[in-house]
């Protein structure tokens, strides 16, 4: 179903900018949109959750996508937008893409059935609050191991600059506090050093630290099953 034939079936029970706001969040979904998201549809202080990560913030939403960053040529398709109540969303969803890991693509597409759902303030028509669950039903279960694996890899990785962030907003805030406190930060003057790594070596990281996962998946996963 495309925008404009999900938009006209859609049934808005709440205000205008909640209504702007649904048809916006559905746009983003079928644009796979990356780093140049309509953030004004999101409050400051927006809570999001999945199975494996969660956090607080728009501005996270500026950053690169699991999708874009795991998958060859993602695709985006939205089933059904509904609102379950004045200030309650859901949208059902599905992602396709075939693995960036040559290892893994043999196995097919990876199929994932999203089931978004996102709490609005009625008046603003921002959204507060966003919990998304997946559904790898259709796709082979290498493939949901790679998806798995995957995933709690870009938010071990996420969750690192997560830490980032707040280093450097602690940091920004002692030194306009001006206390009289003697600080020696590191020669180069980056608090964040730690956590930043060479793109090639995060890129090399990446791999072997999703095969070794994706392998163990696959031996506990036999284990179980012979």
């Amino acid at each position: 179903m495309d925008f404009g034939e999900l938009c006209n079936e859609f049934e808005c029970m709440s205000s205008p900018s909640v209504e702007s706001t649904a048809r916006q969040l559905v746009r983003d979904i079928l644009e796979l949109r990356q780093g140049n998201r309509a953030l004004g549809t999101f409050a400051t202080t927006v809570k999001y959750k999945d199975p494996v990560r969660s956090f607080t913030g728009r501005d996270k939403y500026k950053r690169q996508l699991w999708a874009t960053d795991a998958l060859e040529n993602p695709t985006a398709s939205v089933q059904q937008m509904e609102m379950l109540s004045t200030s309650e969303l859901h949208i059902k969803w599905t992602l396709r893409g075939k693995p960036k890991s040559p290892i893994f693509r043999i196995a097919g597409d990876l199929v994932v059935r999203v089931n978004s759902k996102f709490t609005l303030n009625q008046i603003s028509g921002q959204v507060i609050e966003h919990e998304e669950s997946w559904d790898l039903s259709e796709s082979p279960l290498v493939s949901q191991a790679y998806f798995w694996a995957s995933r709690r890899l870009f938010a071990t990785i996420e969750a690192g600059k997560d830490v980032s962030g707040s280093i450097k907003d602690l940091t920004k805030d002692m030194a306009t506090e001006n206390k009289n406190v003697e600080i020696y930060p590191d020669p180069t003057g980056d608090p964040t050093k730690f956590f930043q790594m060479d793109d090639n070596f995060q890129r090399d990281f990446y791999q072997i630290a999703l095969f070794i996962a994706v392998v163990y998946f696959v031996v506990q996963f036999l284990r179980t099953t012979l």
